[in-house]
């Protein structure tokens, strides 16, 4: 299920490997905090705040991908906290009033907040916070070594903890290959879908703090592309609409393509195509990393009327229905059973002249 994984000394290098995953990040629930001496004068001199975060206590200070949040501890009008500065990249420092301040630094998914007090004299040391996170990069292969397009293969990142429903919290989806995602140090359960129809693989994947996890997943899956041709290699027949089952008769994928191309997990599989009120079908193997196409021939098989459920059966017609079309014939009697008398026609001469049959 798991090809690779590997993990990386430090997760500041990595920023120069891998491009970091852009988005709104989620910020962390702010109480609201009223300072003691009320609210901040305006007449107060600046002073000089410096921030730095680390990924773990014993790293050294991230240089990028880190989100600064400063607020102020009164809530506004609308209950919230007002943002008073923001930065992005590495260290912070900004210029702030005497007083009380909410901090938040952010590394992907990852986060934490602290509160500062700014004194009206002296000088403020750095503050610096630990954020207890690490980094993860996820790729994946179809086989043993097969390079999945990038633009085929996506990843979902859910806690590895269920809730009570027995669902996993979601933490990230849509998540493209060699992207580096900032979490908060832990295990994390990875959801690997190739395609859009029953390639997916599952894997649990653990973060540690001030290190970048690299893993590639290996999916057991093909590329398989299907054709409805007359002779074989022949080209692709147009209007032709495909429904792909499993070996339990489950429909998987459905397509109204000429030829279609659709990522399969490795099985037993049936190709039924349906073309102008015919329909014609192929079973086939789905092996790992084996990208193939699958003709279905329309001459080697008898075709079924599409609005039929099952092929139409020859009715055989019984043996009195059959007798009843050919000239009368006298039956010898069966034993036990009394002889029926016989007709008038058949007592009369035939229009050929020939003479009836005895009464003996």
């Amino acid at each position: 299920m798991l090809a690779s994984l590997s993990t990386a000394a430090s997760a500041e290098n990595a920023f120069q490997e891998f491009k970091q995953l852009d988005g709104s990040v989620k910020m962390p629930k702010l109480n609201a905090f009223v300072a003691p001496g009320g609210e901040n004068s305006s007449g107060q001199s600046l002073h000089d705040v410096s921030l730095e975060a680390k990924l773990a206590s014993d790293s050294g200070p991230q240089l990028q991908g880190l989100s600064w949040y400063v607020f102020s501890p009164f809530a506004g009008a609308d209950g919230k906290l007002p943002l008073v500065a923001s930065s992005k990249g590495g260290s912070a420092s900004f210029h702030l009033l005497p007083g009380d301040y909410f901090v938040n630094v952010s590394f992907g998914r990852a986060g934490v907040t602290k509160k500062l007090t700014v004194p009206e004299s002296g000088v403020l040391q750095k503050q610096i916070m630990v954020l207890d996170a690490g980094g993860m990069v996820l790729n994946a292969v179809s086989g043993s070594d097969v390079r999945i397009p990038p633009d085929e293969l996506s990843f979902s990142i859910y806690s590895n903890d269920a809730k009570e429903d027995g669902e996993r919290g979601l933490v990230m989806s849509n998540v493209k290959p060699n992207t580096l995602v900032g979490l908060s140090a832990g295990t994390y359960h990875i959801v690997s879908e190739y395609g859009a129809v029953n390639a997916v693989i599952r894997a649990d994947i653990q973060v540690e703090a001030g290190k970048v996890t690299e893993a590639t997943i290996q999916h057991k899956a093909a590329k398989i592309t299907f054709k409805l041709v007359s002779d074989k290699g022949g080209e692709a027949i147009a209007d032709t609409a495909w429904s792909i089952l499993t070996s339990a008769g489950d429909i998987v994928g459905e397509s109204l393509s000429a030829f279609p191309t659709m990522v399969l997990a490795e099985g037993q599989y049936t190709a039924i195509a349906r073309n102008k009120d015919k329909i014609y079908q192929r079973d086939f193997t789905v092996g790992a990393g084996k990208n193939t196409d699958v003709e279905v021939l329309m001459k080697e098989q008898q075709p079924q009327d599409a609005n039929d459920q099952q092929p139409a059966q020859q009715i055989p017609i019984p043996p009195a229905q059959v007798q009843q079309n050919q000239a009368p014939q006298t039956q010898p009697a069966a034993s036990g059973q009394q002889r029926p008398l016989p007709t008038y026609e058949q007592l009369a001469p035939s229009s050929g002249g020939d003479d009836g049959e005895s009464m003996d």
